[in-house]
């Protein structure tokens, strides 16, 4: 699959590069997308939650009724969970939500990321650039060039580039990640994936195993 380059100004450079059929042009395996994905939205919840159980719960543990004759359900305590200030029922307790995948299968469901964008037509390659100083109006105009500024993009880097991220850290349209970092769900959450140059020898290098 051949793309054309363009450079940190949106204009074409007269040159493509091919992009190998192995990462982006696969059949997707929504399976293992799902996977992935399932993954990294439960790798982000903190699993804090907690609510206090009957034994848990303030108050006094003194029979408030007699056990029978009431005519009502007995009850051995005021925190009982039928009652208002009573303890929860089988309520939440601190967890972790994580689960394991296997490295192939989160391997083939960044694949099949990468080549749904391409069959999309959302994959922008461009050269690679750099700020001497980190400015988020320079990083705002290279967006503007490319025709980005109003969606949602993530921007692969084929090295870490302290100037590059903390220029795009204020935008909440834009993220910068490098080639090592890359999710399923960022690829597929972007509108548009801008990879640069210099982040394709190491994706290929990374998936094509």
């Amino acid at each position: 699959m051949e793309v054309k380059v363009l450079n940190f100004n949106g204009k074409e450079t007269g040159r493509t590069i091919t992009l190998s059929d192995a990462v982006f042009a696969i059949e997707p395996n929504n399976h293992a997308v799902y996977l992935d994905v399932k993954q990294y939205l439960a790798n982000q919840r903190q699993g804090t939650h907690k609510a206090k159980e009957r034994a848990e719960v303030a108050g006094s543990t003194r029979k408030i009724k007699k056990q029978k004759g009431t005519g009502t359900a007995r009850a051995g305590s005021a925190k009982n969970p039928l009652f208002k200030g009573g303890g929860t029922v089988f309520g939440p307790r601190p967890r972790s939500y994580s689960f394991k995948l296997n490295k192939n299968l989160k391997r083939l469901a960044r694949k099949s990321a990468f080549s749904i964008k391409a069959k999309e037509s959302n994959i922008i390659v461009v050269e690679d650039f750099n700020f001497e100083t980190p400015n988020t109006k320079n990083f705002l105009n290279v967006l503007k060039d490319l025709g980005l500024e109003s969606k949602k993009s993530l921007i692969v880097l084929g090295e870490s580039n302290k100037n590059v991220y903390l220029s795009s850290r204020n935008l909440k349209t834009a993220k910068v990640v490098s080639h090592l970092e890359l999710s399923t769900y960022e690829i597929l959450n972007a509108s548009s994936l801008v990879l640069l140059e210099g982040s394709l020898e190491g994706i290929e290098e990374n998936l094509s195993k």
